[in-house]
């Protein structure tokens, strides 16, 4: 049933709990680039931010992917796909998979660092909900470039609602985004030498 975690909003969706995390020289690892056989990454954070079936593992089989994942420095909360064109229950379902799993791995002792992602403004009803104010979260750019608008009007509600502490923002941001921006390079997130 997976009704393991407390939960808040119209939803009901596992709150993910804030967690504080050293700011400094943050880098990132793709979820698709981690090996068992890596130690030369072990000081970075996993991020999600491809493919959604390359991830689909961290819902179906939690523990199994917690062993891949949980030997890094951090994780960032799986970024199922929030497209403005899905339908409503899909999305729902995506920001639902994606606090469970949160929940799931800081119970587990993991630091964990809620991914945001929204599509049209009628998803800011949900895409906000379960995510203690004042977290370090995480964003991604990939694939917002197309439309500055609607990302930056998504964005600035994320920040009147979260009140972020901090933004891990995976990709170059826009010059008009407030709050305190923590950038990473997309490619080195994904060209990783092992």
């Amino acid at each position: 049933m997976r009704n393991e975690f407390e939960v808040e909003g119209k939803w009901g969706f596992p709150i993910v709990r804030k967690q504080e995390l050293n700011l400094n020289d943050i880098e990132l690892i793709s979820c698709a680039d981690v090996s068992s056989k890596d130690t030369k990454n072990l000081h970075k954070g996993v991020h999600f931010f491809v493919d959604d079936y390359r991830f689909e593992n961290t819902y179906n089989h939690p523990e199994k992917a917690l062993e891949r994942y949980g030997k890094y420095r951090f994780l960032l909360s799986p970024d199922f796909s929030l497209y403005s064109e899905m339908n409503p229950w899909r999305q729902i379902e995506s920001v639902g998979k994606a606090r469970w799993v949160a929940a799931k791995w800081q119970d587990a002792g993991k630091i964990v660092i809620p991914t945001v992602s929204w599509g049209s403004a009628r998803s800011y009803e949900y895409c906000f909900d379960a995510i203690e104010k004042h977290c370090i979260v995480a964003i991604g750019m990939i694939g917002c470039k197309r439309n500055k608008r609607d990302f930056l009007r998504g964005y600035n509600y994320m920040l009147e609602r979260i009140e972020p502490d901090a933004i891990i923002c995976l990709g170059d941001p826009f010059d008009e985004m407030d709050g305190n921006l923590v950038v990473v390079d997309y490619q080195k997130s994904r060209k990783v030498v092992r």
